[in-house]
C-alpha cells in the first residue's frame, strides 16, 4: 500500500506543478486552486508513507519522478524546448529512481 500511496503523491505533485504554470502566476484561480489542492493531497500521501519508507528513498522517487514526469509534460504539451544535456540530466534523474526502485535494499518492499 505505500508504493500505492506514493504513487498518489507523486501524481499530486505533477498535477499541481502543471496547474501552477497554467494558474500564470495564480492569475487564473482555478488552476490556482488546483494547483493547491494536489500539493495537499501530494503532501498528505507522501506523509503517510513515510511511516514506512525511508524519508530519503521517498523523497528521491516523490522528486525525481516528479521532475521527470513534469518535463514530459512540458515537452509534449506545453512545448517546451529542451537541449542535449536536459534530456541526459532527466535520463540520470530517471536512472536514479529506478536504481532506488529494483536494486537497493534500502527500500522497503
Amino acid at each position: 500500500m505505500p508504493w500505492l500511496f506514493l504513487g498518489i503523491a507523486i501524481t499530486g505533485e505533477v498535477i499541481g506543478t502543471t496547474a501552477l504554470k497554467a494558474s500564470h502566476g495564480f492569475t487564473k484561480w482555478g488552476y490556482g486552486g488546483l494547483s493547491v489542492v494536489s500539493y495537499a493531497v501530494s503532501f498528505y500521501f507522501l506523509a503517510i508513507i513515510l511511516k514506512t519508507i525511508p524519508i530519503g528513498i521517498a523523497y528521491a522517487i516523490w522528486s525525481g519522478a516528479g521532475v521527470a514526469l513534469v518535463t514530459f509534460i512540458g515537452v509534449v504539451l506545453l512545448g517546451q524546448k529542451l537541449d542535449l544535456f536536459a534530456y541526459l540530466g532527466i535520463a540520470l534523474i530517471v536512472a536514479g529512481v529506478l536504481v532506488l526502485n529494483l536494486l537497493s535494499t534500502s527500500a522497503t518492499h
